[in-house]
């Protein structure tokens, strides 16, 4: 599995805004259908962050790899979120620190741009408020990331900032700010919650979960893997590492075959690296017992290392 193509085809499937909120209506609300894909707006996932980490210098430019503003309407009040998503495609030790940061750029980018306004259109702030830019009543759009993992291996990094910390007093601990890790991992997604995504993105998870089992059991009496778009079905194709035969009838894979098939095609392989293994064993006992004839070693010897059987070990001196 190419790491580097994962994140490029995992970040654009994302940016797609109703795969993107049927995995924030999955995480947040169980599947129901609160957040619409038609509500959501593209933002700049461009951070500035100050180094961190070996050899860091000098403030870099960081990437999110989806970030979208949620506005709807409830109660005749308008609400306003940012909704972040990080793809990972194998287990990030440090992600609390990472997502914090992330996190924490933004409410500094929401401060600096009321900052920029109140100068921009000449608004005098009052001595109280004119040191932090940022006014009493000023608020901020609150901020919720979540890591979606593509890998099929448990989550076994830390999923908050305090299980990073070199501490376990927690006299001392209850003191210092923690970062919730919000985390989306196939394998802790039991087989019934899949039906609750509406979108195809929960035959990815899916798949992704079961890319090491050895038959389709999981797959059977499921409609969506019968008929699936060729995005998603080369989605799965990239991210499971897995040999799919993506045959299609127009823009529709039936994902059952692919799947089948890429297993026979597996079953295939492994029979004829077996052989090729087999020959390549008989081949070094071969060449194996022509040194210890050469050397003049008993014959039992050389059966024993070999495994040659006297016949063939009789045939190979007549050669030499």
């Amino acid at each position: 599995m190419r790491v580097g193509a994962v994140d490029t085809e995992t970040k654009a499937y994302l940016s797609n805004p109703e795969y993107f909120s049927d995995v924030f209506n999955f995480w947040l609300y169980g599947g129901r259908q609160v957040i619409r894909a038609d509500n959501l707006t593209e933002l700049d996932t461009t951070v500035i962050a100050l180094p961190y980490g070996v050899d860091a210098k000098e403030p870099i430019q960081r990437f999110r790899d989806v970030l979208k503003l949620y506005k709807a309407m409830r109660d005749n009040e308008a609400i306003y979120l940012m909704f972040g998503i990080e793809a990972q495609s194998e287990i990030h030790y440090a992600m609390p620190v990472r997502n914090m940061l992330y996190d924490a750029m933004n409410y500094v980018k929401q401060v600096s741009e009321a900052t920029a306004s109140y100068k921009r259109n000449e608004i005098s702030l009052p001595h109280k408020e004119f040191l932090s830019g940022f006014r009493k009543d000023d608020r901020l759009v609150p901020v919720i990331t979540l890591t979606v993992s593509f890998s099929h291996e448990p989550w076994d990094g830390p999923t908050s900032l305090h299980e990073m910390l070199a501490i376990e007093n927690k006299e001392l601990l209850k003191y210092v700010a923690d970062y919730k890790l919000n985390l989306l991992t196939p394998h802790d997604i039991a087989e019934e919650d899949f039906d609750k995504f509406r979108t195809e993105f929960g035959a990815v998870m899916q798949c992704v979960k079961h890319r090491q089992d050895k038959d389709m059991k999981w797959m059977e009496g499921k409609d969506r893997f019968k008929k699936m778009t060729y995005d998603t079905a080369s989605l799965i194709k990239t991210v499971t590492g897995f040999n799919l035969d993506l045959d299609k009838e127009g823009d529709v894979v039936n994902m059952m075959n692919a799947w089948e098939n890429g297993l026979n095609q597996a079953r295939v392989d492994a029979k004829q690296a077996g052989r090729n293994e087999g020959r390549n064993e008989g081949h070094n006992d071969m060449m194996i017992a022509i040194r210890m004839i050469r050397e003049n070693q008993p014959a039992n010897v050389i059966r024993e290392q070999t495994g040659l059987s006297e016949q063939n070990l009789t045939e190979l001196r007549s050669m030499l």
